[in-house]
């Protein structure tokens, strides 16, 4: 990619709007193999190299097995379509004037799951600002193979993105996502510049004992999606006393598949390890551990529960701990802003990561 251009882009909101809609287009054709829909220099090969990036990149991180690769990708070719932008752009009056000055935005990604630094990406070059991305050494092939689509499409993008995996330089605002960990180093380094910087957070489900065995299996979806590896995945359930475990261990045998994932298995084996040297009271269905603990956080393969005596004490808990969660999956209305079961990993395009607005941010600059 060339070194970027502290110029304000030539495309208007419009342009990039249509740029990004045409991606989505692209996304779409890849899922249903439509390789004879070509379009603004996209050709069958594009669609075939992509591919291609799709089987390195499984083949680089075992984590992303191409199904999860597959189901990343479709959910940005549905949330990428010209309508969804509109409705989520419409939210910002002053972006159609677009910024007067662009600046450059360092964004440091992550690499737990396929993609997932793209949402800043996006805003970023939505807002009419400059990009310089430090890719994750776990995903560094995806976001290169979309930002070459993009630049088939329209070669102007080279001059405001720039992608690296060394040393962040010469930024003026910084959108950093790490662990707990990490954030004080970014809290060091990035804390003199404007900035977002994001910790670790997980999420929680809440059962009242009277779901169906659908949305028990759907909870399965946001507790196995991505391995388990996502912000959004659940990790720790709420359920009431005398809750029947075994209903749910029922509702998701047919996640089983992930004992064919050799890092997920070694997790389980060792979590299972630990449980019984030291006599840990556990549930275990051959490919999960079910464990009794306050922690909102678990290891892989483990889910932590805590009982409940009403649901409003669950709301309280987990309300006073809201700041540490980033989706409570559940029942309609048991909480202002709960995500539906199964619902978790289908973010919509204004979902932003902790809960704040990046685009906001963005246009503050």
């Amino acid at each position: 990619m060339p070194e970027i251009l502290n110029l304000q882009l030539k495309m208007n909101l419009k342009d990039r709007i249509l740029l990004v809609s045409k991606l989505g287009e692209f996304l779409q054709n890849l899922s249903t193999q439509n390789f004879d829909s070509k379009f603004d220099g996209i050709t069958v090969e594009d669609y075939e190299d992509f591919q291609i990036q799709i089987e390195e990149t499984s083949y680089k991180n075992a984590w992303f097995i191409k199904e999860n690769i597959q189901h990343a990708l479709e959910a940005w070719a549905t949330n990428l379509t010209a309508s969804h932008i509109n409705s989520w752009l419409n939210k910002y009056p002053n972006l159609k004037d677009g910024v007067t000055s662009p600046k450059t935005v360092g964004i440091v990604m992550a690499g737990n799951i396929p993609l997932v630094g793209f949402h800043d990406l996006l805003c970023v070059f939505l807002s009419g600002h400059n990009a310089i991305c430090k890719l994750s050494s776990d995903d560094k092939i995806l976001l290169p193979a979309i930002l070459r689509i993009l630049s088939k499409m329209n070669p102007e993008i080279n001059s405001s993105i720039k992608l690296t995996t060394g040393r962040l330089e010469n930024f003026e605002a910084v959108i950093a996502t790490g662990s707990n960990n990490t954030s004080r180093y970014f809290e060091y380094y990035f804390g003199k510049y404007p900035n977002i910087i994001r910790k670790n957070r997980n999420s929680v489900a809440i059962l009242t004992g009277k779901e169906s065995k659908e949305e028990l299996e759907n909870l399965g979806t946001d507790i196995f999606q991505y391995f388990g590896l996502g912000c959004r995945n659940v990790s720790k359930l709420y359920i009431p006393q005398n809750y029947d475990l075994t209903q749910l261990f029922e509702a998701i045998q047919s996640f089983e598949k992930v004992q064919f994932q050799s890092k997920y298995m070694n997790n389980y084996d060792f979590n299972k390890s630990i449980y019984l040297v030291n006599k840990v009271e556990h549930f275990d269905n051959g490919f999960c551990l079910l464990k009794e603990d306050q922690q909102l956080v678990s290891p892989i393969s483990v889910i932590y529960y805590e009982y409940y005596n009403d649901i409003k004490s669950a709301v309280d808990k987990i309300t006073a701990r809201r700041d540490e969660i980033q989706c409570v999956i559940g029942k309609e209305k048991l909480m202002p802003d709960n995500v539906l079961f199964g619902e978790s990993q289908k973010p919509e395009l204004d979902d932003f990561a902790d809960g704040i607005d990046t685009l906001k941010f963005l246009l503050k600059l």
